[in-house]
């Protein structure tokens, strides 16, 4: 633990403050309950939503392989909107972070209401952009050589699937800036339960509405757009009602939309660390996109395959997600606290907790690639792909979860174009060129290339050691606010 002589070094002291071995890999009973806290509302949540995501893939993979990439195409496209409303709410909550640590609930609120404005216009730029362009996003996905007949019921099906989501980004946009300052204080249960409840909805309406169960419709992918919008309105019923009525418990609500107003003066501290991550986010997210689109000229049956790894290494993941994104509360309340020699130490055994987790699931998720493609109804040439797919996944876990705590304690010292250099900026310099001229200009098998892409996060391992060690992320951001 860090003791009151530690709490009044400067911070190029605390910067320079040896650390041992010992205290960065190993914490005391304090720390791993008071990560747990945190981190096990959110990996409950996240992982019965990965459960129902994967149950909710196996559903419309059973009405056929056309359908399920479909919506794989479209959830790639509307994952682009999710991760900028991630991103710009996020550099908000870098502020709501260190505000609460400080016990500063004006400024909790000042930053959630920033967080509304930016989603609202976010949430209507969306809707615009999907309704007039969805069609030409969605053809981009289509390799070229696809039967002509294969090709419109796709795109049909895609088209489908997108108009009925788009309903949902309005409820989705409104339940993230609720759930984000609950996060970054540290209230993880209301989001965690409201979560669940939004999951059960999803699941239960998607049997019902998928194959017609109990007199409902039969819709197919319908059904499944229709599902999610209904737990979508669900969850944000539950989270706003909640966060207003229990005022002593989430006190920093109380007034929020009374007298709605931004200090001036905030606006472009928000706004500096916002629109770095929005741009990074919206970025690395497009990034992501541009790499399906490279591995999808190899046909079709890699989007149904890439879908299916991608839906069961989300359960697994969740464990550095989780961890991450813990890493950018207990970090940043650290550093609002002004601690810092202490979010020093909580960062690297943050990076540590991660990786061991890491070796942990990435070797079970190893022992179940085999199995897992066999859940689904489609062709065997599609299962062997994304067991391959699984594979390479499970190997390479180690690897993301130091990045995503590096990201993330850089993000929670106000580093935001550091990570906008970090993590987008790599995807588009380096990985992106590298699918590109693989998947187009080599007859290496799109096993290899999928491989070959992920192991360049390495280079991205060695910069964020450094950056962390550097130590230009540790600073109190809220200490004359």
């Amino acid at each position: 633990m860090e003791t009151k002589a530690e709490w009044n070094l400067s911070r190029e002291e605390a910067i320079r403050y040896k650390l041992t071995f010992r205290e960065c890999v190993l914490g005391e009973k304090d720390f791993y309950r008071r990560v747990g806290i945190v981190v096990l509302p959110i990996v409950v949540q996240n992982t019965l939503s990965n459960v129902v995501s994967l149950l909710d893939n196996v559903m419309v993979g059973q009405v056929g392989t056309l359908p399920m990439s479909a919506v794989a195409i479209v959830n790639q496209l509307l994952f682009v909107f999710y991760l900028c409303i991630f991103g710009a709410i996020a550099g908000a909550g870098i502020y709501t972070t260190q505000y609460f640590g400080k016990g500063d609930y004006d400024g909790v609120r000042f930053t959630t209401r920033y967080k509304l404005v930016v989603a609202f216009v976010l949430c209507l730029g969306a809707i615009l952009l999907f309704l007039t362009a969805g069609e030409e996003l969605i053809g981009l996905y289509i390799a070229e050589d696809t039967i002509p007949s294969d090709r419109l019921e796709t795109l049909s099906y895609a088209k489908q699937y997108l108009n009925i989501m788009l309903i949902g980004l309005v409820p989705f946009s409104l339940t993230q800036c609720y759930a984000g300052t609950l996060r970054e204080s540290g209230q993880t249960v209301l989001p965690m339960v409201s979560g669940m409840i939004s999951m059960g909805v999803n699941f239960l309406f998607n049997l019902l509405l998928i194959f017609g169960y109990l007199g409902f419709p039969k819709l197919g992918v319908v059904g499944a757009a229709v599902a999610t919008v209904i737990s979508r309105f669900t969850e944000c019923m539950i989270v706003v009602l909640f966060a207003h009525l229990k005022g002593k418990q989430y006190s920093f609500f109380r007034g929020l939309y009374r007298n709605f107003r931004i200090p001036r003066e905030m606006i472009p501290k928000l706004l500096s660390k916002s629109l770095p991550l929005l741009l990074n986010e919206s970025l690395w997210s497009l990034g992501q996109a541009a790499l399906l689109q490279s591995y999808s000229v190899r046909g079709i049956e890699v989007v149904a395959a890439m879908n299916i790894c991608s839906t069961i290494s989300l359960l697994f993941n969740e464990g550095f997600i989780s961890l991450g994104s813990a890493t950018s509360i207990v970090v940043g309340q650290e550093l609002g606290a002004n601690r810092l020699v202490n979010a020093r130490r909580t960062a690297w055994r943050m990076a540590a907790l991660s990786i061991f987790v890491c070796i942990l699931l990435g070797a079970v998720l190893f022992a179940l690639y085999p199995l897992v493609p066999n859940i689904y109804n489609t062709e065997p040439e599609i299962r062997t792909l994304a067991s391959a797919f699984i594979r390479i996944v499970a190997l390479v876990m180690p690897i993301t979860a130091y990045l995503n705590v590096a990201y993330f304690t850089l993000r929670a010292g106000g580093r935001t174009l550091i990570t906008f250099l970090f993590d987008s900026c790599f995807v588009w310099v380096v990985s992106v060129p590298a699918a590109f001229v693989l998947a187009h200009f080599t007859t290496l098998p799109v096993i290899t290339v999928y491989a070959v892409v992920l192991l360049l996060d390495l280079i991205k391992d060695a910069l964020g050691f450094g950056l962390m060690k550097q130590g230009g992320w540790v600073r109190n951001m809220v200490a004359d606010s």
